[in-house]
């Protein structure tokens, strides 16, 4: 008994140090991210940008629908793609001006048949015709400040922030999420930021959403930057790819 009992316990030993560690799966983000398809530019970019962290926080899983805003060339509609796969959908949003301003990366980054999960829809921004309670989560990343922008003669016209607001909040499902990611501007400034430096202040920013119905729920800090100097232009190179950004997690009641 003693000797089978012994030579049980040395083969436990032995099936347990020399069995091979498994990997988890990695999960749907990771995947997302390290797919071969996207750009070279796109990987340099996910230095600065952090998805994995920012789209983890703000909850994204697959077979959601997520708006992204305001959406550009696309950078976060691919990835957001990747993470809610076949069974989810992305609807990219654009106004005209954000539209002729990324028109070539677009053509880049939607060929014919690519990421065919993907729904890119053009928009009036003052008020977005964005199917009833539809999505779960949105969001809008180094964006949220163009709301308060006005530059016509670069092609920017006035954007009515309740409408925009409002219209957003009603694309999405009770409880659906709104994730913002913008560059920090001065105390005080309101959306005075967005004009000067094309920056919006944190607490106004939370005000405007926070007035219109939405409930804060959370913010992460793995963006942040002490160091920036919160009254520089976002595109001076003394603080270009480095300002301080919040990230904020909203909620539709």
């Amino acid at each position: 008994m003693k000797t089978t009992t012994l030579a049980t316990l040395a083969l436990g030993s032995l099936l347990v140090l020399g069995a091979p560690a498994f990997a988890a799966d990695p999960s749907p983000i990771d995947t997302a991210i390290a797919n071969a398809e996207r750009t070279d530019a796109d990987r340099e970019r996910d230095t600065r940008e952090k998805p994995a962290e920012v789209l983890g926080f703000a909850g994204v899983k697959p077979g959601m629908t997520v708006i992204d805003m305001f959406s550009g060339g696309g950078y976060y509609a691919e990835l957001l793609a990747g993470i809610v796969g076949p069974a989810g959908k992305v609807i990219a949003v654009n106004n005209v001006p954000y539209a002729q301003y990324a028109r070539e990366d677009v053509k880049k980054r939607y060929p014919e048949g690519r990421l065919p999960n993907v729904e890119r829809r053009l928009v009036e921004a003052s008020w977005m015709d964005l199917p009833p309670k539809s999505a779960d989560v949105a969001i809008i990343v180094m964006s949220y400040h163009d709301v308060y922008w006005l530059d016509e003669k670069e092609g920017w016209p006035a954007i009515n922030a309740t409408g925009f607001i409002d219209s957003l909040k009603r694309a999405l499902k009770p409880g659906g999420k709104l994730l913002i990611v913008d560059h920090n501007a001065p105390n005080g400034t309101g959306k005075e930021g967005a004009g000067k430096w094309h920056r919006l202040n944190e607490d106004f920013a939370k005000q405007s959403l926070t007035s219109r119905g939405f409930v804060f729920e959370k913010s992460y800090d793995g963006l942040r930057n002490p160091a920036d100097q919160l009254d520089k232009m976002v595109f001076d190179p003394a603080v270009k790819g480095k300002t301080d950004r919040y990230v904020h997690l909203y909620r539709v009641k």
